[in-house]
């Protein structure tokens, strides 16, 4: 933490701020109530795992949490990559707005034991994403090869060549169970597809400007599910 920016411990805990009062203001907005117990628990269990992330992250490693609040289609500095990253922000709120509107009027019904499992979905997610963090500290939000970057082979990275972008996909899913929807589901593969889309661009730039990336592509056959793909 003796490397740490001064302020970064503020910043980090603004951009929490704004990030959940804006994902706040959205859950309520389209629930049209404040009687939502699956809203309510969705925000706190979100809120927790994000702050405590952070947290967790300013004390273990402080250089790649400056990294990571650097995030989002305007971070990116690819055109392609700032395209996926709009298409997959738009796709995620469309997630959240066809879930909410599905509790709100009524197009399916949740039973309390699969919220729960969402919420649970969402934890593993969180977890997962962090012990990829723990592996790897050159884990940018953005597509970049930084300055003595080596190729993390171990731990996650032993199995697929992109675990963060696979611990997104349990966390996606979970999201429309916790607020109490079916049909968002049905937007789950869109996330998929925006994953994709990002990690073979992102491949591209890592086979070309990170050496022995290529060799360990060849030792790691698989990209986001063992044994599938």
């Amino acid at each position: 933490m003796e490397n740490a920016a001064p302020d970064l411990g503020r910043r980090a805990a603004e951009a929490n701020a704004k990030f959940l009062l804006a994902l706040a203001i959205l859950v309520f907005l389209a629930a049209g109530t404040l009687a939502y117990w699956q809203g309510w628990l969705f925000l706190v269990h979100f809120a927790a795992w994000s702050a405590g992330t952070s947290i967790y992250f300013y004390y273990r490693d402080s250089a790649l949490l400056e990294k990571r609040m650097r995030a989002g289609p305007a971070a990116e500095t690819e055109p392609a990559q700032k395209r996926i990253q709009l298409f997959t922000s738009i796709v995620m709120i469309a997630l959240i707005l066809v879930s909410i509107l599905d509790h709100r009027f009524g197009w399916s019904t949740v039973p309390a034991w699969a919220v729960i499992a969402g919420n649970l979905l969402i934890a593993a997610g969180f977890m997962f994403v962090v012990v990829v963090l723990r592996e790897n500290s050159f884990a940018s939000a953005t597509i970049e090869v930084a300055e003595g970057q080596k190729v993390v082979s171990t731990g996650p990275y032993a199995l697929v060549r992109h675990p963060m972008y696979a611990g997104v996909l349990p966390l996606a899913s979970g999201i429309p169970l916790a607020l109490g929807s079916w049909w968002g589901l049905v937007i789950v593969p869109l996330i998929l597809v925006g994953l994709i889309l990002r990690l073979l661009d992102e491949e591209g730039h890592l086979r070309r400007d990170l050496p022995g990336y290529q060799d360990y592509c060849l030792e790691v056959r698989y990209r986001l599910v063992p044994g599938i793909w």
